[in-house]
């Protein structure tokens, strides 16, 4: 069944646009991401205009995330106060990049400079991934750990055993009770900076790049990373929506609408396997997927169009 899609200007298929939302609700309940980094790469392949997809993906990864961080606050996964904090600094980033995103759409480089930067994170991540996951799957990962595993350094704890971060003795310095964890609030307020230019910028949720960060930077306790991400996401992409629909006019209610749907009813399915599947197994298959949009996206890159000139009526308007 066709419906049509008024900001888009297209004609497309509804039950397609559900399927496409489905995987990203399934892909935010089993790794705590929003799912735009892949959502929106194959939107733009059903023909949807890459700056419609990232401004519509915007209010999609709302409802979403919402969905997602509602499971994991049940299960109480969520750093509070931390996710406050990453979420102070996200606020900032999702408007330097919602103005990024306007200049470029006023100089006409927006579309290529937004399917330049998919194929670069992307890929990134794919392969990153695909090498972590790939040798345990081959059953390697013993051998390597016995050849090459080195004393692992004792996190320093002060007298309450609290973990001891980056510059957590400075005057910026945050105690965390829920992480543990202390450490200067301005790393977190960055990487939450960063995270909230991929919003505004690209309209993924930054949990992609966040969640590694939180791990390996911020140190956080596994359990408490997914939920958090997903909490500061959601009001992230809410003022990524009200930015790009005010100053660009590029979200599109129709398309999010049938995304959201999709996505909410897959959620609790991908936060149900999240507990059960092993987490390379998921990787590996994360990262076959991430690999099989960057080379169609490449192809479309640098295969000649159909149309090698195309005008946009509503600039003439």
């Amino acid at each position: 069944m066709d419906i049509y899609l008024p900001i888009a200007e297209i004609s497309t298929n509804a039950l397609w646009l559900l399927v496409l939302g489905a995987v990203a609700g399934f892909l935010s309940g089993l790794f705590g991401v929003g799912g735009g980094f892949i959502l929106t790469p194959l939107l733009t392949f059903m023909g949807v205009p890459p700056t419609i997809a990232v401004g519509t993906q915007a209010n999609q990864l709302a409802g979403t995330s919402l969905s997602g961080a509602i499971a994991q606050w049940r299960r109480h996964s969520i750093d509070l106060k931390m996710g406050t904090v990453l979420m102070l600094g996200s606020f900032v980033g999702t408007g330097v990049g919602v103005q990024i995103f306007s200049w470029l759409e006023q100089v006409g480089q927006v579309n290529l400079v937004i399917k330049f930067s998919y194929v670069l994170l992307l890929s990134v991540v794919g392969v990153i991934m695909f090498i972590e996951s790939a040798p345990n799957l081959l059953k390697k990962a013993a051998r390597i750990r016995k050849t090459s595993s080195k004393p692992r350094e004792e996190p320093i704890m002060d007298e309450r055993g609290v973990r001891m971060g980056w510059h957590a003795t400075s005057s910026w310095g945050i105690t965390f009770p829920e992480s543990n964890l202390r450490l200067s609030a301005t790393l977190p307020l960055g990487i939450g900076f960063v995270g909230g230019v991929l919003v505004g910028l690209l309209g993924i949720g930054g949990g992609f790049v966040m969640v590694p960060a939180m791990i390996y930077i911020l140190h956080m306790p596994p359990s408490l990373v997914n939920g958090t991400s997903l909490f500061q996401i959601v009001f992230t992409t809410i003022l990524a929506t009200v930015l790009q629909a005010v100053s660009n006019q590029s979200v599109d209610l129709v398309l999010a609408l049938i995304l959201l749907l999709g996505s909410v009813v897959a959620v609790p399915f991908g936060t149900r396997l999240a507990t059960r599947l092993k987490p390379e197994v998921a990787r590996f298959l994360m990262s076959m997927i991430v690999l099989a949009v960057v080379f169609k996206l490449v192809y479309d890159l640098l295969v000649m169009p159909d149309q090698l000139f195309s005008v946009d009526m509503r600039k003439l308007i």
